[in-house]
């Protein structure tokens, strides 16, 4: 049995091998084929944290492959009443196929992922956002080929995307250029922990320059919408513009994992531009999920 709580619980051959996956299941659907290969399996969603792409993707992915999910908020089961996540684990594992959480502490889906039975996906907490990096590499992979030995340019906050781009340059190939705001800096821990040509910066434009792929996020996540003031003062000069753009490579891609917040940490230009790929990437992470499930369950 494997878990998906971040990047790391994959070699880099078999994160490779499911990017590939995922665009073979894209196409098959596409195509209208049928494959249900998680038929009569049931996933357990657990939502402490609100979602859109989540929700729809990993539901659509079950009901495509066959199966079912059943959507548990903190209201729906007794975690939201205090229940140790041990026993909840013990419990919810013994009458599904697969978990998947999105919640807030990352220490939670590890514990979940102790006491469970059955695989545990993580579809976000504080640290780290595995699944929306399966949908990047699969999008780069679909647009420009392998991005072994390109340069990617995270502009923004340090936080839990910025994290698993931490993770991914590591188990992808890639040169990461890291600009923030002082303060924001991603977790050093984070970083001293991968193998990877890691570069922090607090200049965009430094960051920027030639990077095959730029990628951003909302300067204030859930659960930060207090310091939205402050944070948009702090990142003022990180937002991702025409001028950024130019300064990466000709060919350079831009992502955002959505919901993108236009004038603030992106200009409409990029983000409706011929450069950004935010569509198709959103739409990836139900193939790449798709694909992650058939490899956890299957």
């Amino acid at each position: 049995m494997r878990h998906f709580l971040t990047l790391k619980d994959l070699s880099p051959v078999e994160l490779h091998q499911l990017i590939i996956r995922a665009s073979e299941l894209k196409e098959m659907h596409k195509a209208g084929e049928i494959y249900q290969p998680l038929k009569n399996k049931v996933l357990a969603m657990i939502f402490e944290k609100s979602s859109t792409r989540t929700r729809v993707s990993f539901e659509s992915a079950m009901v495509q492959f066959g199966g079912g999910s059943i959507f548990l908020s903190p209201d729906d089961t007794q975690l939201g009443r205090g229940e140790p996540i041990e026993d909840s684990a013990r419990v919810i594992s013994s009458m599904v196929d697969a978990v998947m959480i999105r919640t807030f502490e990352h220490s939670k889906v590890e514990t979940f992922a102790k006491y469970s039975s059955v695989p545990v996906i993580n579809a976000l907490t504080d640290d780290y956002h595995p699944c929306q990096l399966l949908a990047d590499m699969q999008t780069y992979q679909e647009h420009r080929g392998d991005i072994r030995g390109k340069t990617v340019a995270w502009i923004g906050d340090g936080n839990n995307m910025c994290h698993s781009y931490i993770n991914a340059a590591q188990q992808f190939g890639f040169t990461l250029n890291i600009a923030t705001p002082v303060g924001y800096e991603p977790k050093a821990s984070i970083v001293k922990a991968v193998d990877a040509p890691i570069h922090l910066f607090n200049d965009a434009m430094q960051a920027a320059e030639l990077a095959d792929l730029v990628v951003t996020d909302v300067w204030a996540s859930m659960g930060q919408e207090e310091e939205q003031r402050k944070r948009e003062a702090a990142f003022a000069a990180f937002q991702v513009d025409k001028k950024v753009m130019q300064q990466a490579a000709k060919d350079a891609l831009f992502m955002h994992c959505l919901p993108a917040h236009r004038g603030e940490e992106v200009t409409a230009e990029v983000i409706d531009g011929q450069q950004s790929v935010v569509w198709d990437e959103a739409e990836n992470r139900l193939h790449a999920q798709k694909a992650l499930l058939e490899f956890l369950c299957a």
